[in-house]
């Protein structure tokens, strides 16, 4: 009895360290997150860190067909849906029901009960970023407003910025800063078709 009270009170010390660990840690992450630090190079180093880290490529790069499936385009990294390809047509009372989400074979586009959406171009070209501030990418990212423009409509699926809300402003700007550092490609992504319900 007397060994199992010791472990009891063992395990108790040795959960709250590790709590109080973990809840200082968390904050220092937070804290230095809050604001971007470090040279430019450091802060597009996070920011390309992020993109990956996040899947940015798997919908905003176009992929090409190998035999061992899809792989990135890494001339058209982060350029979007290929503007120069036509969109196709879709069974649109699949996608009504809610059942059903088509995405074309360059994972760029994507069909389902919204409509129709395209991957933006997400390069410092003028068919891209090119011109935007950094308060327009925040707009965007952290309350899902198309061309990060308050007044704007909601970004579509599969854009998950839902997730992105509570992002720190200091890893946002680093994610912006690396994209501004992008080899500008001039891809001009088509509009998206709105579900008419």
């Amino acid at each position: 009895m007397k060994n199992s009270i010791l472990l009891l009170f063992t395990v108790a010390a040795v959960f709250t360290a590790c709590n109080q660990k973990s809840e200082k840690a968390a904050e220092a992450i937070a804290n230095a997150e809050a604001t971007p630090s470090g040279t430019k190079e450091e802060r597009i180093k996070r920011g390309e860190y992020l993109v990956t880290v996040m899947g940015c490529n798997d919908c905003h790069t176009p992929k090409k067909m190998t035999a061992q499936g899809p792989v990135l385009d890494s001339s058209r990294m982060l350029s979007g849906h290929n503007g120069s390809v036509p969109s196709s047509g879709f069974d649109t009372a699949l996608t009504r029901k809610g059942e059903w989400i088509i995405m074309s074979s360059g994972i760029t586009s994507f069909a389902g009960p919204w409509g129709m959406s395209f991957a933006a171009n997400l390069t410092p070209d003028a068919t891209g970023l090119a011109g935007w501030t950094i308060d327009n990418f925040k707009t965007a990212i952290k309350k899902g407003k198309f061309k990060g423009i308050e007044a704007e409509r909601t970004l579509l699926p599969p854009m998950p910025w839902q997730n992105l809300v509570n992002i720190s402003d200091g890893d946002a700007e680093a994610i912006f800063d690396y994209l501004q550092s992008l080899k500008p490609v001039s891809n001009k992504v088509p509009n998206a078709i709105i579900a008419q319900h």
